[in-house]
């Protein structure tokens, strides 16, 4: 059952990352959008002056990226943080009970994996090549240790119940090895 409980936590500790750097963003709107202007821009690019990807400078797509990536995390972080309140009303239920109840964290983390590693890692890092400047290489590393946390939480919460999940009674197997429960009196 602790198991469980470790699960329930994680997964509120990244709905909760998520869902605080939206509110973030959005409380900083004018320097939210400043600094994805200038990622965008690709204003300051030394190293990679050419990019295969043109500048946008356009206000309307640059707002266009803002409010995506504040959308973005919102609602991952949301469905997060709706999906461990599910994990947590079936925390006594049976194996497969739990592990139906993690589809909504493990989708809202799926969103906040995409958001990190597919909107600022793969289309901002190497696309814009945000890593030359310290603005877009600062949020690059924020990034990828979000992506990487939000990974590692799908990955704990994605596993399989252990065996003994279901057990009701307590059972000390530590001499003997795995017993299945004598289930011969129901």
């Amino acid at each position: 059952m602790t198991i469980r409980y470790i699960k329930i936590l994680v997964v509120l500790a990244a709905g909760l990352q998520a869902f605080l750097y939206a509110l973030q963003n959005m409380a900083n709107l004018e320097a939210a959008r400043g600094a994805v202007a200038y990622v965008l821009s690709q204003a300051d690019n030394a190293v990679y002056t050419d990019s295969v990807i043109p500048a946008v400078t356009s206000p309307g797509l640059v707002s266009f990226a803002m409010w995506s990536i504040i959308a973005l995390e919102l609602v991952g972080g949301i469905a997060v943080l709706a999906g461990a309140g599910r994990m947590a009303l079936s925390i006594k239920g049976t194996r497969r009970a739990f592990n139906a109840s993690k589809w909504l964290a493990l989708s809202g983390l799926g969103l906040l994996v995409f958001t990190w590693l597919g909107l600022f890692l793969a289309i901002g890092g190497a696309g814009f090549q945000m890593w030359q400047t310290e603005v877009g290489g600062g949020s690059l590393e924020g990034a990828f240790i979000y992506a990487m946390t939000s990974g590692l939480v799908m990955l704990i919460v994605a596993q399989d119940e252990p065996c003994w999940a279901d057990r009701t009674e307590k059972v000390d197997h530590r001499q003997e090895g795995w017993q299945e429960p004598d289930r011969s009196h129901r």
